[in-house]
């Protein structure tokens, strides 16, 4: 299937080395999905009745929203690729993914939009550990 994420590697220039290109799309595609799920996860938590219990849960989120955020410009970057900083972007990700899943997991059954966004963390945090293994 055809994305703009893969359409855009595919018109890129120069040699992307040793990078598995199905798991960098699939990365960069959860990366900016779970960004926007965390995003508007944080806004559904601040409309709760009870949104005094939902802090931790806000600032997760707003953080796994920009780590996922910055870490889909950096994936779409190639000029000049270091995988030291790849790797270590990737890992921030990864982890960040996992406390926001772990935090929205805590109010799943309490709010649906918390159970989306958990199961959007866990999809990011598996792609990020997937390109990790990939880079060698």
């Amino acid at each position: 299937m055809s994305t703009a994420v893969k359409d855009m590697l595919d018109t890129y220039p120069a040699d992307l080395g040793q990078v598995d290109r199905e798991k960098l799309v699939r990365c960069i595609e959860e990366c900016v999905a779970c960004a926007q799920t965390c995003t508007a996860c944080a806004d559904a938590c601040m409309s709760e009745e009870m949104v005094g219990e939902l802090t931790k849960c806000i600032r997760t989120n707003a953080d796994c929203a920009d780590v996922c955020t910055a870490t889909a410009a950096v994936l779409s970057r190639h000029t000049g690729y270091d995988a030291d900083v790849t790797r270590a972007v990737l890992e921030a990700c990864a982890t960040v993914c996992g406390a926001c899943a772990d935090e929205c997991g805590r109010h799943a059954d309490r709010h649906d939009h918390c159970r989306v966004c958990a199961e959007a963390c866990r999809r990011c945090e598996q792609a990020c550990r997937d390109l990790i293994t990939s880079l060698g």
